[in-house]
């Protein structure tokens, strides 16, 4: 199991969130969207202050996470977070 930030989504969400170093993302599983994995369920992402991280990554200075109790989401794939430059949106695929 593995978490991938790219550093060009890095750079987007600490430019859109008005985030600065030393902060952290939760990526957590939420009710609705357009999840690949689970039908029904999908991954949001939220500024938050980590309870027990699970998995981690750090790019930009600021730390991407999933709390322990949301790593079945991902079962055992990685989590690859990237950004479309052609779209200008943030792509997040589970393999």
């Amino acid at each position: 199991m593995k978490l991938v930030v790219e550093q060009s989504a890095a750079r987007w969400y600490k430019t859109e969130m008005g985030l600065s170093d030393g902060e952290f993302i939760r990526i957590y599983v939420r009710l609705g969207g357009c999840g690949s994995v689970h039908p029904g369920l999908s991954l949001g992402v939220v500024k938050d202050e980590p309870r027990s991280i699970g998995l981690s990554v750090n790019e930009e200075g600021i730390t991407f996470y999933i709390e322990e109790d949301n790593l079945w989401y991902l079962d055992n794939k990685t989590l690859r977070i990237s950004f479309d430059e052609q779209y200008e949106e943030i792509n997040m695929t589970v393999a």
